[in-house]
């Protein structure tokens, strides 16, 4: 009898069970077709979002952000959707959801500060790939604008990867924005040399430069006299891409030639005098 009453047990729970399916089993049906259907629409959306996008000529890393950021929120709706269809009360699963966003949103606030920061970098395009730029007190060539950060090499060829919300809240200086730029050089000769003459050979050098641009003319003018020097500033303009390399040039042209010329550079010197005492 007891093997009897076992079995009867077993067939009434089998028999509740596809009562239960019944019933429950076209809902979570419906409920999985919910989350199929959404998820084949989201994707279908954020690639037309995407498109969108790049015809407009967006940022490439913005496109990226927003297209996953639109996919989210889509198949986030479609998940409360699915839920909803199961019965569960949305209301307090949103609640839950809220407050557990706002949770993760003071832990992670660092970080979505620098995601903030790197929207508005995408946004303003401040720079770009290949600027040679100083930001969040480091100096070096933009190789990448990403979401949290930016990557930076530096001229000897360091991988700095640099905070986005420490560029944004300091000053960022972009050395490429601009096709021309000004070499600030200052060249000093004693008291007892020719001033024009240095002024000649100062402006020959320029001259010979090819590199160096007529339009705007270049400076070259008698800026201090300084303790144990007549300062000359020089200030050509050139390209942008010239820059270091008339920086480095003129500058080793103007020492030979001011050797050629007998035109003296002021160095500091200290005389010792020693007096024997009897």
């Amino acid at each position: 009898m007891e093997q009897a009453a076992e079995e009867l047990n077993t067939g009434q729970l089998l028999e509740r069970f596809q009562e239960w399916l019944g019933d429950i089993g076209p809902v979570v049906l419906e409920a999985l077709l919910i989350l199929l259907l959404g998820w084949i629409v989201s994707r279908i959306i954020t690639r037309i979002v995407r498109g969108v996008m790049r015809k407009a000529r967006v940022e490439p890393t913005l496109v990226g952000f927003l297209g996953n950021l639109t996919f989210a929120l889509l198949m986030t709706m479609v998940v409360i959707s699915a839920v909803q269809k199961l019965g569960v009360h949305t209301t307090s699963f949103v609640a839950v959801l809220g407050a557990a966003g706002l949770a993760i949103g003071f832990a992670l606030q660092g970080s979505l500060a620098n995601l903030a920061a790197g929207v508005m970098l995408i946004l303003f395009r401040p720079f770009k790939a290949g600027d040679y730029v100083e930001a969040g007190g480091v100096s070096g060539a933009v190789t990448e604008v990403q979401i949290f950060a930016t990557v930076l090499q530096t001229p000897d060829n360091k991988r700095v990867i640099v905070p986005n919300s420490s560029i944004t809240d300091n000053t960022i200086t972009n050395y490429s924005a601009n096709d021309t730029r000004r070499v600030d050089l200052v060249f000093g000769i004693g008291y007892g040399d020719d001033i024009q003459k240095a002024k000649q050979v100062l402006e020959e050098v320029l001259a010979q430069d090819t590199r160096v641009l007529k339009d705007p003319a270049p400076t070259v003018a008698v800026s201090e006299l300084a303790d144990n020097s007549v300062n000359f500033v020089v200030r050509p303009w050139v390209r942008t891409a010239d820059y270091w390399g008339v920086l480095f040039d003129v500058t080793e042209a103007v020492k030979q030639r001011f050797d050629a010329e007998n035109i003296s550079i002021p160095f500091p010197q200290r005389d010792v005098h020693l007096h024997q005492v009897a």
